[in-house]
């Protein structure tokens, strides 16, 4: 017996060992003491004109629906600062940018600018263009798809190549090429300056293109004071030889450290309403990461809310604000700036220190992990976390400090 009980203990260390960096990565990430919902949408900026009302309509939705505390909906723009100047490239040929100060984006700025002082629109970085304009050109020489892009001046960066809009990487040719950090360290000072010109404040936030970015884009953004980047939970460095993101392998939670005292935040559930995804997905997204004490960042996209679909993604939009508010009790509106700043702060109104209730959550957390889970089952692992989470989850109750 005494055999068998070491020889398990001996199977349980193992594989505490094998996943010990998972375990520990699920323990050090914020825990949440209450459900936070933050919509997040991207590709806004420079481009077409419907973007103007389309904003507006946003802003008319968001202001009308308010969370428990009277706290008006929000949703932070992932801005794009310039988009080639058509005109331009076909009398010389060469790249020129028209950005989002230009006249003919007038209306779109003030549709922006209304937004964030009724509280509701929030800008975040996304770029100067969705895509790196020396790239672009080269792609132009031998790419009829590139070519057709640039003959279209109707055409929104939504159309060009995938590989292409990964801005931090050169994707004229696969695999892609890592830009120099110079070039790199330019562009983000451009932007940024930009930003600041268009919206009088810094960027605090940045969201990467396709989620590509890498070390010295980090650094530039560091030094332009942006202090939280958007992720999917990982980073992507490259493009593949078939177009496809090369992710780095490294797991990436909330609050988790960058470089230069960059902080990283979790985007992980998707509403597309043209896509045919449902309010119901959503607030299912938003009831599993409350329980894993995790905010729950919600992407979608400019496109949904363009075009012929545009009064489906509204409606669509509406109902999943309300049916959270009803499903999920005290849920915050809020934006990824004021998450970040709270979690930096370690806010007790927002941050859960207790080392019980947290215990509850890290079970919750590494649980989730496939293979873990599977594991842990099959050697009995699962079993002792469940027993312990059960106790750990009475005795941090209210009511077990007086006993």
């Amino acid at each position: 017996m005494a055999y068998a009980l070491f020889l398990w203990a001996l199977v349980l260390a193992a594989l505490a060992a094998v996943y010990r960096r998972h375990l520990a990565t699920c323990w050090r990430e914020p825990v949440l003491r209450v459900p936070v919902l933050i919509f997040e949408s991207d590709d806004w900026g420079a481009g077409p004109a419907e973007q103007a009302p389309a904003l507006r309509r946003l802003a008319e939705i968001l202001a009308s629906v308010r969370d428990a505390a009277g706290r008006p909906a929000m949703m932070t723009l992932g801005v794009v600062l310039a988009i080639i100047d058509r005109d331009a490239w076909r009398t010389s040929g060469r790249y020129a940018a028209r950005n989002l100060a230009a006249s003919e984006h007038a209306e779109i700025l003030a549709a922006m600018r209304e937004g964030i002082a009724a509280g509701v629109l929030t800008p975040q970085l996304h770029g100067m263009e969705h895509y790196w304009p020396a790239a672009l050109m080269r792609s132009a020489a031998s790419d009829d798809r590139v070519r057709r892009w640039l003959a279209d001046g109707e055409a929104a960066t939504e159309a060009l190549p995938d590989g292409l809009q990964s801005r931090w990487v050169d994707a004229s040719q696969l695999p892609s090429q890592a830009l120099a950090p110079a070039e790199i360290q330019q562009a983000v000072a451009e932007e940024t300056h930009l930003f600041k010109v268009l919206f009088a404040v810094s960027p605090r936030v940045a969201v990467p293109n396709t989620f590509v970015w890498g070390d010295d884009v980090e650094r530039a953004w560091a030094e332009q004071g942006v202090c939280y980047v958007i992720t999917p939970g990982t980073r992507y460095e490259a493009r593949g030889a078939d177009g496809t993101l090369v992710p780095s392998g490294r797991m990436l939670v909330n609050g988790d450290s960058g470089l230069d005292g960059l902080r990283y935040l979790v985007r992980d559930v998707y509403f597309e309403p043209a896509r045919d995804h449902q309010s119901g997905q959503l607030v299912q997204g938003l009831v599993e990461r409350t329980r894993l004490g995790r905010p729950c960042l919600v992407e979608t996209h400019r496109f949904n809310y363009l075009g012929s679909d545009a009064e489906h993604s509204f409606a669509a939009l509406r109902e999943a604000l309300e049916l959270a508010i009803r499903e999920v009790p005290g849920v915050r509106l809020m934006s990824a700036t004021a998450l970040g700043d709270a979690i930096v702060a370690r806010d007790p109104i927002m941050i859960e220190v207790g080392l019980l209730p947290r215990f509850v959550v890290w079970v919750n957390r590494v649980l989730t992990l496939s293979r873990f889970r599977k594991l842990a089952w099959a050697s009995g692992l699962a079993l002792l976390l469940h027993t312990g989470r059960a106790a750990a989850g009475l005795l941090s109750k209210p009511e077990a400090a007086s006993l």
